[in-house]
């Protein structure tokens, strides 16, 4: 791997978090299961800290966004 990072934000109307998380590697191999990793991770980090608020807090829709590279080649998801 050469980088992997995060960004967390509000979504709109500040009621939710949304997490992006990016992964790139030297070889022509994909690692999207290193993106959806750390951003399942922060998304359970968060729920950790804000557990006391909200018990009833959902996780949903962690989903593959775009990816480059390794046998299937590129995919972008539809209506991103």
């Amino acid at each position: 791997l050469e980088h992997v990072g995060v960004d967390v934000r509000f979504g709109r109307g500040g009621r939710t978090i949304e997490v992006e998380a990016t992964a790139r590697a030297r070889w022509s191999t994909g690692v999207e299961m290193e993106a959806l990793v750390a951003a399942a991770t922060a998304l359970l980090t968060l729920y950790d800290m804000a557990k006391a608020i909200d018990r009833g807090m959902t996780i949903e829709s962690v989903r593959l966004l775009e990816k480059s590279g390794g046998r299937s080649g590129t995919y972008v998801r539809a209506g991103r």
